[in-house]
């Protein structure tokens, strides 16, 4: 007998600006009601998901890798960039090919941030600064620290706010990425576990048909999007607009080339592990 019945997916919601688009069209569609939605960092998501107290959600690129063999991808549905990001940043007081020994302040446990700034460092700049984890704090890290690497809202408002005040330089991660290898960047991606498309394929398929339509619909009518996050967040709508159009919300070919890129570098066996959701079959 099947371990599930026909309930709402559970599926997780990253809590951060840049999954807004692949979420705010849900209501306008009327595919919310369909899903019982939970909301936590992109790191407990992950380990949810993995565990199965999530059917689907999204998960950090280095999650997935580390547990492809539990997980099967949503096609064209990410979190990345394919230059720019603005929300995973490098911010330091020293030029970066010399923080060699240097202290750089982690202000987030995301590993697929950390691990690309630790990359990029080591293997485009030479150097091997010394990292520690502590609060997203921009004013706090730096009276400590030579540099630090933030993600999400917190990068935001550090590169566009406090970095200037504090004189300090700003490197985007996914323009740095881009610039060394020509290829986007894929910081988390949607994904379900195996046993669960066993068991409900038809409401696998049915949630990414609704993020594809959430998503679409999001950056046709971006600006509104914009304007309405505005209202609650520290940045003006024609900012936002500039954000949810410079991220890249696509899991493609070159998409996946980059993931690929990325596993061969830092170790990982190859982004091949990748495999998508097949398209669902057609009733006769």
């Amino acid at each position: 007998m099947s371990s599930y019945r026909r309930t709402r997916p559970r599926v997780g919601h990253i809590q951060f600006l840049n999954c807004l688009p692949l979420y705010w069209g849900l209501a306008r569609t009327g595919s919310l009601l369909d899903l019982e939605l939970s909301k936590d960092t992109p790191e407990k998501l992950s380990e949810r998901l993995v565990a199965g107290d999530l059917d689907i959600g999204p998960v950090t690129l280095v999650e997935y890798l580390r547990h492809a063999d539990r997980l099967v991808a949503l096609p064209d549905i990410a979190v990345g960039c394919d230059g720019p990001v603005m929300s995973c940043v490098l911010v330091s007081q020293l030029p970066l090919d010399r923080l060699d020994g240097a202290r750089v302040a982690l202000g987030s446990t995301s590993r697929t941030s950390v691990r690309l700034a630790r990359l990029l460092l080591s293997e485009r700049h030479g150097v091997t600064p010394d990292y520690y984890t502590c609060p997203p704090d921009l004013g706090v890290m730096m009276q400590e620290a030579d540099a630090a690497v933030l993600i999400g809202d917190a990068a935001l408002r550090a590169s566009l706010h406090d970095a200037p005040r504090l004189g300090l330089a700003v490197h985007d991660l996914g323009q740095m990425w881009h610039e060394w290898t020509g290829l986007p960047f894929v910081f988390a991606l949607w994904a379900t576990r195996r046993d669960y498309l066993a068991e409900q394929p038809e409401t696998v398929h049915e949630a990414h048909r609704a993020f594809l339509a959430s998503r679409d619909l999001s950056l046709a009518e971006v600006g509104k999007v914009a304007e309405q996050a505005a209202r609650w967040e520290a940045f003006d709508a024609e900012l936002l607009e500039r954000y949810f159009t410079t991220l890249d919300f696509r899991l493609g070919p070159r998409q996946l080339a980059g993931v690929d890129e990325f596993a061969r570098r830092t170790g990982f066996p190859g982004g091949d592990r990748v495999e998508l959701l097949p398209p669902a079959p057609r009733h006769r």
